[in-house]
């Protein structure tokens, strides 16, 4: 099914950076220039004035993808029999494409609230993983080296893929609501530990997450090679670390250098890859741990 694992990884790729996008246009205080939902200011192509062409293009950009994930869809149900693990991704990357249109609309109406944009995120990315899976288990095929413990490093894996997850929802929250700057200070919050305000709070939440993000992905990278995974999940878990660390230190100089927009939208792109790269590290330990067949070749 190499024809599906290709236009699934177009999708990952086309919906990677439809997210970027809105992150962008979100960031620079674009998110509400088009105040109505489906059309921009009551028109199909509004003057491109102040903000509004980083939103129009984020919402046309979302209709392209909107085609290419109904593709994607057709072409998974006529394989859904071919290899494993095609069917329930298909199903799951139906559910939230059903679920992140509902959210476009709704964000709009919730005026980009923090809740909503946590939601829209959140679903994005869930729906890029499941892509991404989907890619994955159209084009399986058997490892080098098959793991008997393959499971219990799938399920280590999905650990930290979790944490990255709360984490980078966290952060979107943070941004959201403008709590970037609470705490301006590491490791305290204003030069305390303890912290009073609800921006700071939820900004030392957000710091508490990445700190276990971090001994997640540690633990999950050592996992790998005491249980021998495959040379491909060793190789995914060890750049989802190398990311972390590469977060941490743009989480740093956002602080240090008070949130320049670049690097915002860095922090952002970045926290995305590590989570990204954790599902897809634990969809290949579960492709290692089922039982493996090669793939039927599509014509």
């Amino acid at each position: 099914m190499i024809s599906l694992a290709r236009l699934s990884w177009c999708a990952v790729a086309v919906a990677f950076g439809e997210v970027l996008l809105g992150s962008w246009t979100r960031i620079n205080g674009a998110g509400m220039t088009c105040p109505d939902y489906p059309l921009c200011r009551g028109r199909i192509v509004p003057a491109f004035d102040g903000g509004v062409i980083w939103e129009w293009t984020h919402r046309f950009a979302a209709l392209a993808l909107g085609v290419l994930v109904l593709v994607v869809l057709v072409r998974a149900f006529y394989g859904r029999n071919n290899a494993p693990g095609v069917r329930p991704a298909g199903s799951i990357v139906w559910i939230l494409f059903m679920f992140q249109s509902f959210l476009g609309a709704a964000t709009v109406k919730l005026s980009n609230s923090p809740v909503s944009v946590v939601w829209h995120w959140g679903t994005a990315m869930a729906l890029i993983a499941s892509l991404a899976a989907l890619a994955i288990f159209a084009g399986a095929r058997r490892s080098e080296r098959r793991s008997g413990n393959a499971w219990a490093v799938a399920g280590v894996l999905a650990l930290a893929a979790s944490i990255a997850f709360a984490t980078m929802c966290i952060g979107a929250y943070v941004s959201s609501s403008g709590a970037g700057l609470a705490c301006v200070t590491i490791p305290g919050c204003a030069g305390n530990v303890i912290v009073f305000g609800n921006g700071q709070y939820v900004q030392m939440l957000h710091r508490m997450a990445a700190a276990a993000s971090l001994l997640a992905a540690v633990g999950a990278f050592a996992f790998t090679w005491i249980r021998h995974a495959s040379a491909r999940v060793r190789l995914w878990t060890g750049v989802a670390l190398a990311l972390v660390f590469v977060q941490i230190v743009l989480g740093l100089l956002n602080v240090a250098l008070r949130l320049p927009i670049d690097l915002r939208e860095a922090h952002a792109a970045n926290a995305a890859l590590v989570f990204l790269t954790f599902a897809c590290a634990t969809t290949l330990a579960v492709v290692d741990a089922s039982p493996a067949r090669e793939p039927v070749q599509a014509v």
